[in-house]
């Protein structure tokens, strides 16, 4: 029909139809043409895990039954070129829009950016929203305009700033743009193959992926458990926290309405004078702003999928050795906490955030594995596998960011496991051969008497492995690292200074990705682009403005005395309440699956490469690009 609005809604991880911004606005405009869109070759090394995939097959389901019944069915495409794909729906509809909503991550923003370019060049407008963030990106620095690396000073701008109130109510009805387009069904795209679908069954007893299932787990955890989630989140095992960070990752679940419902909440114990309410809102509120700034970091400093942020990190000797990170991976460490994680984690592709942060510590400071192995390896196997908010957690762990673990930290899993799980309740539930070991032998069998192993029916060594490394071995390592990094860095100063040049390799990888500053590009004359489109990170030459990096001044260790456990916390906010807040938030689900990994060819230990750029940190934001305008084709990003 002449003149009617036929808008392509291109649909990602964004599936609800609740405060989705880019269905509401394709739905008020005319008809629309709902499409998800699924192509494995894009992905790269970052194609979801099994568990992941499940969840996306049940999500997409029910979205397209959503859909259906408001009038516009959502069609399945799988392609090996995501544009190809928009460019026939575009064809077979006469669509005269394209919207969607942002996506943060270095893979999406590069792809995305790419489609926009192509699409305007076709005269095809396309417009983006902010369907996932309290903030976008590019609205937050500081006053000088540069990007925050440190989470307190980001999250007190944030607060400090005007918040739309969630607007966006389900659409009654959406008019189906007609046209005929070769789709497939959600079962034809390949989520979840054959021979997975057994292991697969038993996830549907404790989860139920979809955004009305969203809102049900929402409601439960706003009435039932907010209260007492500042106690409840330090204990592993059990529905301890809020289990909404699959939800949230698949977008089922608007953050704004997640901030909104825990904001009213806080404002009720505040008026009721109750205290432990007032403290459980306020740390969930903190654990949605770690979520915003696992987006801030990605889209403001890309090369963290990569890079750590401090650069001195990345002189780091770490230990690629395949046969610990095989141990590792197994829980087979010795350590019996952190074997029943990485178990744990292996069976039911779950984590409470306490044991991420406990088996990712062990991972880079016990065995001195390269954190983007650990990184990679969640990304396989966590149900809620989050590419920013795991780039996040184990920069924090590995000491890559200015406000982490200091680099030197060095935590005893025995008193971790005496801490959280005093009785060896999680323990003894992912660890059948340590059963009837006696509670206060548990966290470290290896000093139990003989007899209490044999009455214990443990072999150490047989049934269950000795330690891996011992603790004074693994600190003593630790130190000679953090002193060969010094070195390193120090010679490549001297070298850089007098003219010489010293190569210094980071043995982690055997490609070199140089470390860009990420500015945001000076927005062309006469565009005409929404204010809400999105906007994208170009890559310029580094000026001499260093990132302020900590330096670690002596290595510590918690001391196995029982009540008694030294504070590690810097002055500033509480790490205990930021490692709780690692993938916004997570808990425990009883389920029994499988899964395997195999890390990626250019990420296997090597001793080849060139020394880093010395760049470190994002020069001052300049006025910021939209990247589409309605008629216009968007600057080409920067290499």
């Amino acid at each position: 029909m002449d003149g009617e609005t036929r808008t392509i809604v291109w649909f990602r991880r964004d599936l609800r139809i609740e405060d989705n911004p880019a269905l509401a606005a394709a739905a008020r405009d005319g008809s629309v043409f709902p499409v998800y869109i699924w192509c494995p070759k894009e992905e790269g090394q970052f194609f979801p895990g099994r568990v992941s995939r499940w969840w996306l097959k049940n999500s997409l389901a029910q979205l397209e039954k959503s859909l259906t019944s408001l009038g516009a069915p959502l069609a399945f495409i799988k392609t090996q070129d995501t544009f190809t794909a928009l460019l026939e729906c575009v064809k077979a509809v006469g669509a005269t829009k394209v919207v969607f909503n942002h996506l943060y991550d270095p893979v999406s923003l590069v792809r995305d950016h790419e489609i926009k370019q192509k699409l305007a060049e076709v005269a095809i407008p396309v417009r983006s929203y902010n369907g996932d963030l309290l903030y976008e990106p590019w609205e937050v620095y500081d006053e000088k305009g540069h990007a925050f690396t440190t989470f307190d000073a980001y999250w007190q701008k944030c607060m400090s700033l005007p918040m739309e109130p969630v607007a966006q109510f389900p659409p009654w009805h959406l008019v189906s743009a007609t046209g005929t387009i070769q789709s497939c069904s959600v079962e034809e795209l390949g989520l979840e193959h054959e021979s997975e679908k057994s292991s697969n069954a038993l996830l549907g007893r404790g989860w139920s992926p979809g955004w009305s299932s969203a809102d049900k787990a929402l409601s439960d955890f706003i009435e039932l458990h907010l209260h007492e989630y500042s106690k409840s989140r330090l204990k592993v095992g059990g529905n301890s926290t809020s289990l909404l960070s699959p939800y949230l990752h698949f977008g089922e679940l608007s953050i704004r309405k997640v901030f909104q419902c825990v904001q009213l909440k806080h404002i009720l114990y505040v008026k009721e004078e109750n205290i432990l309410g007032k403290e459980s809102a306020n740390l969930y509120l903190k654990a949605i702003g770690f979520r915003e700034y696992s987006r801030y970091l990605c889209f403001n400093f890309p090369f963290t999928l990569e890079q750590p942020l401090l650069r001195n990190l990345k002189f780091f000797p770490w230990n690629p050795n395949m046969d610990r990170f095989k141990a590792w991976r197994q829980g087979r460490t010795g350590y019996p906490l952190v074997d029943a994680g990485m178990r744990e984690l292996w069976a039911t592709g779950w984590l409470h955030n306490r044991i991420r942060v406990i088996v990712s510590s062990f991972c880079v400071k016990y065995l001195l594995l390269p954190w983007r192995w650990g990184m990679k390896y969640f990304w396989d196997t966590l149900l809620d596998a989050d590419l920013e908010s795991d780039i996040l957690g184990w920069q924090y762990i590995s000491g890559s960011l200015p406000d982490g673990h200091e680099l030197d930290r060095l935590d005893n899993p025995e008193i971790q496991g005496a801490k959280y799980d005093p009785e060896g309740e999680y323990v003894r539930q992912w660890l059948p051969e340590l059963a009837r070991m006696p509670s206060n032998w548990i966290h470290h069998p290896w000093n139990a008497p003989l007899t209490v192993l044999q009455s214990a029916g443990v072999e150490l060594g047989l049934n269950y492995p000795k330690p891996i490394i011992e603790i004074d071995e693994a600190r003593e390592s630790l130190t000679k690292a953090i002193f060969t990094m010094w070195e390193r860095e120090s010679s490549a100063r001297a070298g850089s200074t007098n003219g010489t040049s010293e190569e210094v390799h980071d043995n982690s990888e055997n490609f070199e990705l140089p470390i860009p500053t990420v500015i945001l590009s000076v927005k062309a004359a006469g565009s005409t682009a929404s204010s809400r489109d999105q906007r994208v990170p170009s890559f310029q030459p580094v000026k001499n403005n260093p990132i302020s990096r900590k330096r670690s001044k002596n290595i510590y260790d918690e001391e196995a005395i029982p009540g008694k456990l030294p504070n590690h916390n810097k002055a500033g906010p509480s790490k205990e309440d930021e490692e709780d807040s690692w993938t916004a938030e997570s808990s425990y689900k009883k389920q029994a699956t499988s899964s395997s990994f195999s890390v990626p060819h250019s990420w296997m230990s090597s001793s080849t490469g060139n020394l880093l750029q010395d760049c470190e940190h994002s020069d001052p934001v300049q006025a910021s690009e939209e990247l589409n305008a309605t008629d216009q084709c968007p600057s080409k990003m920067g290499e």
